[in-house]
């Protein structure tokens, strides 16, 4: 039948009337035999049938191409914030090399780049699986992930089209940028007397057991904490509340800041850095313009970082949520800066831009947790305070526990992160609340329920599980890496000589002339029984050295 012929006799249950009719609304011959005689079942009888048919079809169709976008929108969005977080890690080696003397810079920046090698295979291998693994229709527990070791299942899935969005390898490589961010915090803590061989081991540990065990009991659905896990009648686990954390500021940073802690302590402070009396001693960092430079990174990075924890931005509420986050990480990041630089210039008189760095980076650690249930001008509450946290605790790490921590990485990370973690208890907003975590654990009845902060009215449940949080992240974090230093010291594999230590890692590690540098050094760093530890006093050829090399290195205040 020609094209001229369609519609002069029946098709199928369609009569002459109704082809004419449809072919008058625009069908083309294709959709009217498809309507009329299709390969399975039967045919539409009328006109309004036909049209009604085809309009269904056509809004499925419409439908499915919408969720494919859709998809796509999210994966990409996904995909790009993890861009950004892993710029954090050029952010954070630039940072740590600027705040070290420079005989040690070539091999801070190395451990950096090993932090996101090693933290890869971890994470692959045991770390995600340990975070977010649950056999598909099962549950795991409350403590640990028990599914998907080394991608298994990620590799299925995206085969078959089987729950991609959830566990597509988007999801992979940005969970992974988070896990590498906090790796690489302990690194400016250890560094410039940390082996390689203990680096490497602490990283993988970190990445694939420890860090991952926390981020399952917060985030994922089948956590003690998390605020998804909804199996107690419809609300979270735990005090029908869970913690509100939402990109991280215990998860990631009090997280690595303790592990930083424990390190720093176990390991020792470096070779005269406090005198016979106990008084600190300043080791200047080489570069106020790499500290600068990695502030700047930071900060940009952290625009992946909160705002894309959110994980999906193709809806208006979504985007809502998204922007939102992205202004209070501003705002909670500058009024840090600000905080720091009149705070130093009413104690010391002087306009300092390394310490007005730390504080904007306080502010971001601070906010972190908070950004997407806080307003605007609480942001620049959390910023502000969070930047003064930083300093109380600099000082008491340094001055009172005489922990030698060369970047204030547990000050920054870990006390910061904790005052970020508590914020929420006092300043969630109700209606913020109910739009982020609505459907979830906090019920749609947060606002009658009054599970926000206490200076709007809420009770205080959530501002008890903000602390419960940071109770067991400093206990398991301090256990598990307190436990993992203290061995690698008791075998002699964390620290290196104080040979090594005295002519600078990057000579003795990174270059031919190691041997030829022990050798001009005539052996007279040979003793481990020099290196200065609380109480002790270091020698006369560690003071001098170390006093030598302070006046080549550039004052970064």
């Amino acid at each position: 039948m020609s094209s001229d012929d369609f519609g002069s006799e029946p098709l199928g249950s369609c009569s002459v009337a109704t082809i004419a009719s449809l072919l008058a609304y625009g069908l083309d011959q294709d959709t009217i035999t498809g309507l009329c005689q299709p390969e399975e079942g039967n045919g539409c009888t009328s006109t309004d049938n036909c049209m009604f048919q085809y309009l269904m079809g056509a809004t499925a169709d419409a439908q499915s191409a919408a969720s494919n976008v859709s998809v796509g929108l999210d994966v990409s969005f996904l995909l790009f914030s993890g861009y950004l977080v892993f710029i954090m890690q050029l952010g954070f080696a630039v940072l740590c090399a600027g705040c070290i003397r420079s005989k040690n810079c070539m091999n801070i920046l190395l451990k950096n780049m090993l932090d996101a090698c090693v933290g890869a295979i971890g994470f692959y291998l045991f770390g995600y699986a340990f975070a977010y693994g649950r056999k598909y229709g099962q549950n795991s527990n409350g403590f640990i992930g028990n599914w998907n070791f080394a991608l298994s299942y990620t590799t299925e899935t995206s085969m078959s089209g089987t729950e991609f969005t959830t566990f597509g390898w988007h999801q992979f490589f940005f969970q992974w940028s988070f896990c590498a961010a906090t790796t690489t915090i302990v690194s400016g803590a250890v560094a410039e007397r940390c082996t390689f061989s203990a680096y490497m081991t602490y990283a993988f540990f970190l990445s694939s057991f420890v860090y991952p065990v926390v981020v399952h009991w917060v985030w994922d659905s089948q956590g003690w904490l998390s605020a998804f896990n909804t199996f107690q009648d419809g609300y979270a686990l735990i005090l029908k509340t869970g913690a509100i954390d939402f990109a991280g500021s215990g998860v990631v940073h009090m997280t690595g800041g303790v592990a930083a802690l424990m390190g720093a302590a176990i390991i020792g402070p470096r070779i005269g850095r406090f005198a016979p009396d106990g008084s600190v001693n300043e080791m200047k960092g080489h570069s106020s313009t790499l500290v600068v430079m990695g502030t700047f990174l930071l900060w940009f990075g952290w625009f992946g970082f909160n705002p894309g924890s959110n994980l999906v931005v193709a809806s208006q509420a979504a985007a809502t949520v998204v922007s939102r986050v992205a202004v209070t990480t501003a705002l909670a990041g500058g009024a840090g800066g600000i905080s720091m630089l009149f705070y130093k210039f009413l104690t010391v008189r002087a306009w300092d831009v390394v310490a007005t760095c730390n504080g904007i980076l306080a502010g971001l650690v601070a906010v972190t947790a908070s950004c997407s249930v806080i307003e605007p001008w609480a942001a620049i509450i959390t910023g502000a305070i969070g930047a003064i946290v930083f300093s109380v605790a600099d000082y008491v790490t340094l001055n009172k526990l005489k922990v030698d921590d060369p970047v204030s990485a547990f000050a920054l990370h870990g006390a910061v992160g904790a005052w970020g973690v508590l914020f929420p208890g006092f300043l969630a907003a109700p209606h913020y609340v109910v739009e982020v975590y609505g459907a979830y654990g906090f019920g749609m009845d947060a606002e009658a329920g009054k599970r926000f902060g206490l200076f709007y009215g809420g009770h205080g449940q959530v501002l008890l599980v903000q602390v419960i949080e940071v109770l067991a992240i400093f206990g398991w974090t301090g256990f598990m890496m307190g436990g993992f230093f203290f061995i690698m010291n008791l075998v002699g594999l964390l620290r290196v000589s104080m040979q090594e230590e005295m002519t600078g890692l990057d000579i003795t590690n990174h270059t031919k002339r190691a041997g030829s540098a022990s050798q001009a050094n005539g052996g007279k760093y040979e003793s481990h029984e020099s290196w200065r530890r609380p109480g002790m006093e270091p020698t006369a050829a560690a003071t001098t050295s170390s006093s030598d090399d302070d006046t080549e290195r550039a004052d970064p205040k």
